[in-house]
């Protein structure tokens, strides 16, 4: 399949480019490429990539692609906190306008990016796909709002599918701090600390880079009939786990670290569960990586790679860095191009 992969040079772009190429697709990424020079450890090889903002790309760059895995995304609830109208001019009125191009463009498969925040504070039972949506935050109402709008464009020539992500965890080259598997491990390389501001009890779900990758693999190839207009919940049961739990996981491969739960931050209001069924029955699909892998292999590229505090600070937290190019007049308040 010829793939356009936008965020092709983010912190899930970046790992599942070759994963795509090694399936035997022919992937071109399409990023803005704020975070493209942001890299801890050797430089990755991106596939060919169109820089070109995301509200700015026309039906005529979609032309002769079979499928778009769409990523690109402001990807972090406190910058949609801080800037909501900027959150859902591009995470939802842009992202349903690339499905619509897409459509329009005779692309047959829209493989969008989304979240299992979309269940919101849904207890202690497990949420399958078919659960009660309660986003609480910008960014995950703007992927409900752009399941609904894609869903609407089904029919038998454009097949739109959405994977409802747990939350990310793992190496990438372009890494994203500020995730909290990746958050935890960061502060213990650094101050041998693992600091958790919230009192450690919200349940989250946890899935490894590459395994989101080799998921939209999945979905590419799969039955029309079986995914189309389909939600799809990607992780494993096995990584239901509360953030005590993941701090916990730290400690286990840091020499000397401790775990300091202040819960200055107050009790989080997103916590849940999440069935994983869906993706094993219809994809054959099956989560590999467990939380103490991740943090054994974070904890490697840590430290092999000499990440410092700095950069885990500014580098590769996605809120300061652009605070940092909208101070070096780098952006606008819009995040477009000065």
């Amino acid at each position: 399949m010829k793939v356009l992969l936008t965020g092709s040079q983010g912190y899930l772009g970046t790992v599942m480019a070759p994963v795509l190429a090694a399936a035997g697709h022919e992937v071109t990424g399409l990023d803005s490429g704020l975070f493209a020079d942001r890299v801890l450890g050797p430089a990755p090889s991106d596939p060919p990539t169109r820089t070109t903002d995301l509200r700015d790309v026309t039906a005529a760059q979609l032309e002769g692609f079979d499928a778009v895995i769409h990523l690109a995304a402001l990807s972090n609830d406190p910058l949609g906190s801080l800037a909501p109208e900027v959150t859902y001019d591009i995470n939802h009125a842009a992202s349903s306008r690339l499905a619509r191009l897409a459509k329009d463009a005779g692309v047959s498969r829209f493989l969008y990016a989304s979240t299992c925040s979309v269940y919101g504070a849904a207890g202690d039972g497990l949420v399958d796909e078919d659960a009660p949506l309660n986003p609480i935050t910008p960014y995950a109402i703007s992927k409900v709002r752009v399941e609904d709008d894609a869903a609407a464009l089904a029919d038998p020539d454009f097949t739109p599918v959405f994977l409802r992500n747990a939350t990310a965890f793992g190496f990438s080259p372009r890494l994203r701090a500020d995730i909290v598997l990746n958050n935890l491990m960061g502060y213990a390389v650094l101050t041998g600390e693992v600091l958790v501001l919230s009192d450690g009890t919200p349940w989250r779900p946890l899935v490894h880079a590459q395994d989101i990758a080799r998921a939209f693999a999945a979905c590419l190839t799969a039955p029309r009939a079986t995914v189309s207009a389909r939600a799809y919940n990607i992780g494993t049961e096995r990584n239901n786990v509360t953030v005590a739990e993941i701090a916990q996981a730290v400690v286990d491969v840091v020499p000397d670290a401790a775990v300091r739960i202040t819960g200055e931050a107050g009790a989080d209001p997103r916590s849940y569960r999440v069935d994983f069924s869906r993706a094993r029955d219809e994809l054959g699909f099956e989560a590999s990586w467990t939380v103490p892998d991740g943090a054994a292999e974070l904890h490697r590229a840590y430290t092999d790679y000499g990440l410092t505090t700095t950069s885990f600070q500014q580098d590769f937290t996605r809120l300061a860095r652009l605070e940092r190019l909208q101070r070096d007049g780098i952006i606008d308040g819009s995040m477009r191009r000065a």
